[in-house]
């Protein structure tokens, strides 16, 4: 019996010396991440292993560029197809959420309530999947980065790292490869057609947009007209 209790006590010794050990490493990342450029992210290497597994020359297109760097069009067209109450809400789009899940009850497709803060937060500390541990860690790192880093960062980062193509990362890469510019030079209707992509990027080609790409492109440069400008990016 002694024995027992010995080893449940190192039991749960070893618990609390892991969770601490995961506190403090993670918040001393997000700190970091408030100043570092993000020049790679876990999805990068998933992504270039199953490049490598297909067979295929693997990749990752990426160029880390400020904010200053990126065209002020680019920030309201993701806000536009992804979030639009983005500087508004504390992270968490709670009625998107619950949409999201009547719809699935009611037998409906499962579908994407995330905020570009959740999708950044999993971007750059997480992995791709639905399982309720991932989940929790990401509504764990979105508290975070909203508090730690603010909106403007958060948006940075993102542009910076979200996926825009196969192999292809970021607003300056997407830009150089698919328009042949820089970022910062992206106009209205090309910033609305990459945002189009998002949420399928590997299905959806902002080079060759399809006519469901220019469709959407469309109803989201609607969304930005509505969308109060931050002024944040190159004018």
């Amino acid at each position: 019996m002694g024995d027992l209790r010995f080893l449940w006590h190192r039991f749960w010794i070893w618990v609390r010396n892991i969770l601490i050990f995961f506190f403090v490493s993670s918040l001393l990342a997000v700190i970091a991440f408030k100043w570092v450029p993000v020049y790679r992210t876990p999805l990068m290497y998933i992504r270039y292993c199953q490049q490598w597994l297909d067979g295929k020359d693997p990749v990752i297109k990426h160029q880390w560029v400020d904010l200053e760097q990126i065209s002020h069009n680019m920030p309201l067209a993701v806000m536009g197809g992804e979030d639009t109450h983005f500087t508004e809400h504390s992270g968490f789009e709670e009625e998107a959420i619950l949409r999201a899940r009547l719809e699935k009850l009611n037998g409906g497709r499962e579908r994407g309530a995330s905020t570009i803060s959740q999708q950044t937060a999993k971007n750059v500390f997480l992995w791709p999947g639905h399982s309720w541990l991932r989940k929790g860690l990401e509504a764990y790192f979105t508290i975070l980065i909203e508090n730690i880093w603010g909106k403007e960062r958060i948006m940075e980062v993102y542009l910076n790292s979200i996926e825009m193509g196969d192999g292809i990362y970021g607003a300056e890469a997407c830009a150089q490869l698919n328009f042949n510019k820089s970022a910062r030079d992206l106009t209205r209707s090309e910033s609305a057609i990459i945002a189009a992509t998002l949420p399928n990027p590997l299905e959806r080609d902002s080079a060759h947009p399809s006519k469901f790409v220019k469709k959407r492109s469309k109803r989201i440069q609607r969304e930005m007209n509505a969308i109060k400008d931050p002024a944040w990016g190159a004018q």
